[in-house]
């Protein structure tokens, strides 16, 4: 992919193009897409090679792990032990300040850009849900991620009332990390039923509209995160590609309707808290005005 010379929003550019980047004296490299889709697989071998090979580098699934027998833990699954049974065991706690100390520290809600599996599959169903709004064979349509709040609270209820972890039933995050480590279960059937409606029905519904997980990251480390991206006013043309790759586009677009306030003020940081730091508006931005910004290099 060549930005530098073409627009490459969804529909223009070919999915596995955007995997090299070409550079503006005309070298290739990999794209940051390219690097968290590394991550990704990389994370779900480790786990598969602990249970299939007994190489313990990363034990367990997405949900809850151990990394050289260091407890990590997703915190909304720790949200919802609390509701059902009124009380955490010790190392869930621990498990999950380690994580949100770590996403504090590397982006906030960076887990759905470069460990989330199903992020990958959803990027991947994005681009024929582009295809065919290009054709005119499906509608565009677009939901206001409110409703991501209120299945926030949602499943937290449920979990209390029911004393159940429920959404762990439906959560096609857990469902597919365990379909890669443990093997076929008829829970896949349930992702290929939410992939469909994004193909067919709305661009990455689930993790813009229903997915808690995701949601849990932006509330509690999304605004202080250390690492965000850095928008520079007057490299940008605002040609509008950045907001098209983007499936969270209006964080692009509040930070640039922010910085009109400010005229001395020439560097902003993404301030919407729903960036998952996946970095493909750097990789298409053909003016380098957008880039990773991390305040400990700036200390340092």
């Amino acid at each position: 992919m060549d930005s530098y010379k073409t627009r490459a929003t969804l529909k223009d550019t070919s999915f596995f193009s955007t995997l090299i980047i070409t550079s503006k004296n005309g070298t290739k490299r990999l794209s940051i897409r390219a690097y968290r889709f590394f991550t990704i697989i990389l994370v779900h071998l480790l786990f598969w090679f602990s249970y299939h090979v007994d190489i313990q580098i990363l034990e367990g699934s997405i949900s809850g792990s151990r990394a050289f027998g260091f407890h990590l833990s997703d915190p909304f699954i720790v949200l919802e032990v609390l509701g059902a049974f009124g009380k955490v065991e010790l190392n869930l706690i621990i498990g999950a300040v380690s994580i949100l100390f770590f996403y504090l520290i590397f982006g906030g809600r960076a887990f759905c850009g470069w460990i989330c599996p199903y992020g990958l599959i959803s990027e991947i169903g994005e681009k024929i849900n582009a295809k065919l709004i290009a054709k005119n064979i499906i509608k565009k349509r677009k939901f206001t991620r409110i409703s991501r709040y209120v299945f926030w609270v949602l499943f937290l209820a449920s979990s209390y009332f029911s004393g159940y972890l429920v959404f762990e039933v439906i959560n096609v995050v857990g469902i597919l990390s365990r379909f890669i480590i443990y093997g076929f279960s008829l829970a896949i059937l349930w992702l290929v039923a939410v992939f469909l409606v994004e193909l067919f029905f709305a661009r990455r519904v689930w993790c813009a509209c229903f997915c808690p997980v995701g949601t849990t990251y932006s509330l509690l480390v999304s605004k202080p995160s250390f690492t965000k991206i850095q928008w520079d006013k007057d490299r940008c043309d605002h040609c509008g590609v950045c907001v098209d790759v983007c499936f969270v586009g209006d964080i692009l677009e509040l930070t640039k309707k922010n910085s009109a306030i400010s005229k001395e003020q020439k560097k902003f940081r993404i301030s919407g808290i729903d960036c998952t730091l996946c970095g493909r508006c750097v990789d298409v931005c053909h003016h380098d005005a957008l880039k990773f910004d991390n305040l400990l290099k700036r200390m340092v």
